[in-house]
Parts: C-alpha cells; structure tokens; sequence
C-alpha cells in the first residue's frame, strides 16, 4: 500500500483573509525510489496542485442555465510556484517485494491527496476555527470573525 504524510505551516491575515503556505513538508512510502530527484519533483510539484485544491481552485455551475461559470482557463486560478514555499519532500525507502520483484511503487498522485487537509488544519490551528468547504478562500477566512 502507498501512503504519505503532509505537515504545514500557514500565515493568516487576519484583515485580509490571505493565507500564505510558509513551509510544506511530504513524506511518501514509495518503497525502494529508483531515481530520487524525479520523484522528489513529482511529489512537490503534486503538493503545488494541492495548494491550488485548498485555497484557490474552484469551478462553479450556473444553477439557472446548468453550465459552467468560467469554462475556459482565462478565469481559473490555480497555484503556481509563486504561491509554494520550497516543499521538503523524504522517502521511506523501505523496498516492498510485495508489489513487485524491484520492490518499487508508483507514487502517482499520492502527493495531493494529504495537502488540503494539512492546510485547512494549520489554519484551524492559527485561528481555531474549522473551514471543510474547499477551496479556503479569504472571503471564507473573514467570515469566521
């Protein structure tokens, strides 16, 4: 079974409602890493997509009509590398013969699934309130004083 592990660190801005990712560490049971560098990127860049999946990416349906607001990607926020700290990334690197004679596993997607969720806890943990509708967006961040 692949799994990992993702710890955060948020800055809050109590009068904008911005949140800022200040560190972001992964940690991916990927059995035995073949090419550690290439992996290493696939995770943080997945990370940077879990940032965008937390605090900006949305798509909204038009109830009245039944199609998308802003179907195209000239509205469409999503992260880029200005919006991620450097991203720490380790590996277990126990090798699992389970899965297959190299003991190697396919990280895939594995470093975006845990990302939201460390966000949205480090925000609960700077303002002690809990935000579960994503993306956490400041108008969301305001409403909670």
């Amino acid at each position: 079974m692949l799994s990992a592990a993702h710890f955060c660190k948020v800055r809050v801005h109590t009068k904008t409602g911005k949140v800022k990712v200040e560190k972001l560490v992964c940690v991916a049971d990927g059995g035995k890493i073949v090419n550690e560098k290439a992996a290493a990127n696939q995770m943080s860049g997945a990370a940077v997509g879990g940032i965008g999946m937390a605090l900006m990416e949305e798509q909204v349906a038009d109830a009245r009509l039944g199609g998308l607001v802003g179907n195209d990607l000239a509205g469409y926020h999503f992260a880029v590398n200005a919006d991620a700290p450097i991203i720490e990334v380790a590996f277990i690197g126990k090798p699992d013969v389970n899965i297959n004679p190299t003991g190697a596993k396919g990280l895939g997607e594995v470093g975006i699934i845990g990302v939201a969720a460390a966000i949205s806890n480090a925000i609960y943990n700077a303002t002690g309130k809990r935000l579960r509708d994503l993306p956490i967006t400041p108008d969301k961040i305001l409403d909670l004083a």
